[in-house]
């Protein structure tokens, strides 16, 4: 019963995230106007704003106008309902799993954001952080290693910026370390920050143009996300390490 609940809220949010990654960018509210086709602005039915299968029902076309609509609708949402599912699978926990799910939802709709406009929103920024903190039962030990983890940063960008000669991260880079050390802890998010950095190689390597920006907070979530779910083959490779 509970992973149905899961799996339905996932695909609920999804559906939300959706209007989120659209609106916010553009500082639209993200409540009015209702749900409307971007091309005709037709206010859509409640059966058009079914999670996946309204997509495949409307064969991907909108009802009114027969545009066609993004794939990036129906993935938003099954992609979220993965990520919740696995969270809560992973937890165990009702509670902790849709937490943690919140958090990677948020990781996975500023990724997007990020792709798009080469932005990362304060407030999914800030609102991810701060759940975060309250991922796993130790919320004082969370809030210490999202301290920990932000301040860090910070110090590595003032020295970066110096050395170079321009300013090197983020604030919100800041924000999303913050957020790897509220829900994974200081060794895990130390590998995940690695992790990042190795998915990205290729990624960058393929990519020669000079003027072509590739955003990074993709790869900060996806890590982040893996380590979670291998936490424990993660720390077995640490272990192996650091001896």
């Amino acid at each position: 019963m509970e992973i149905i609940i899961v799996v339905l809220l996932g695909l609920a949010i999804g559906s939300f995230l959706n209007v989120v990654i659209i609106r916010i960018p553009k500082y639209e509210n993200i409540a009015f106007p209702a749900s409307h086709c971007i091309k005709c602005n037709e206010a859509l039915k409640w059966y058009h704003n079914i999670p996946l299968f309204s997509w495949l029902f409307l064969k991907g076309k909108c009802a009114y106008c027969d545009e066609k609509i993004s794939i990036q609708y129906p993935l938003i949402e099954f992609f979220t309902m993965i990520i919740f599912l696995f969270s809560f699978l992973k937890t165990g926990d009702l509670i902790f799993g849709l937490v943690s799910g919140g958090v990677f939802s948020l990781l996975l709709a500023m990724s997007m954001i990020d792709f798009k406009y080469k932005i990362a929103p304060d407030s999914l920024n800030l609102l991810a952080l701060t759940l975060s903190i309250f991922a796993t039962s130790f919320f004082l030990n969370n809030l210490v290693n999202v301290l920990l983890f932000a301040g860090g940063f910070t110090l590595l960008r003032f020295y970066m910026s110096y050395f170079i000669g321009k300013e090197a991260l983020g604030e919100a880079d800041i924000m999303i370390a913050g957020t790897m050390g509220g829900i994974l802890g200081l060794k895990l998010g130390a590998f995940a920050i690695f992790l990042s950095a190795i998915l990205a190689l290729p990624v960058f390597a393929m990519i020669k143009e000079k003027d072509f920006q590739i955003p990074f907070i993709p790869f900060l979530a996806m890590a982040t996300f893996l380590v979670f779910l291998f936490d424990n083959q993660v720390n077995m490779i640490l272990k192996v390490i650091y001896g």
